[in-house]
């Protein structure tokens, strides 16, 4: 065993007690969030110690997550939105409940059990194709069957309010263009060279 059950237990807990918090304050889309995702499938990575699904989850919401974490603190530090995408601002707002919040620093320890997972693990090469292909799939499921004003996984547009540059259709082929370039892609190189020969 490679991963320790004091670690697989609390954090299978912690996404048990999650989940009903979630569906019941923001209803079962809110799971489609990239983040999310990764959030559940780490329970079982764990679990079966998956280095497969380990690297497909981290290469899918590492810079994401690290994303999240910068505008999380400098707004906790400085009291504004630094970065401009409002991205967390329901984690200082009243729209929310505290347990919600609570539930919601996921973002901030996730990537770094990830990480860990693949140090221990290795990480597997094969997880930027796996996570584009789910990428191509989840992006236009959100476009089609969720409300613009969630805008989740930033489908109509990055931040708050949705995109008005350029149509809906085409923001969308753009976006399932950009995620692979910009996201997957420097994380799996970043990845493979920092967990070489594991």
């Amino acid at each position: 065993m490679m991963l320790s059950v004091w670690i697989k237990v609390p954090y299978t807990i912690f996404v048990c007690a999650l989940v009903p918090v979630y569906w019941m304050e923001r209803g079962p889309a809110n799971f489609l969030w990239l983040s999310d995702i990764a959030l559940l499938a780490t329970v079982p990575a764990l679990w079966m110690e998956n280095r497969f699904l380990a690297s497909m989850m981290a290469v899918g919401v590492l810079l994401p997550e690290l994303a999240w974490n910068l505008d999380y603190f400098l707004r906790l530090i400085t009291g504004y939105d630094v970065i401009g995408l409002n991205g967390t601002g329901y984690m200082f707002g009243t729209d929310y409940t505290s347990l919600f919040k609570f539930f919601s620093l996921f973002h901030v320890f996730l990537p770094v059990l990830l990480l860990w997972m693949i140090y221990r693990l290795g990480y597997d090469r094969r997880a930027v194709y796996t996570q584009t292909l789910l990428i191509w799939v989840l992006l236009p499921a959100c476009y089609l069957a969720t409300d613009p004003e969630r805008n989740l996984n930033w489908v109509f547009g990055i931040g708050n309010p949705p995109q008005t540059w350029v149509s809906g259709p085409l923001y969308l082929v753009l976006l399932m263009c950009a995620y692979p370039l910009l996201v997957l892609t420097p994380t799996h190189f970043i990845l493979k060279a920092v967990f070489k020969g594991r």
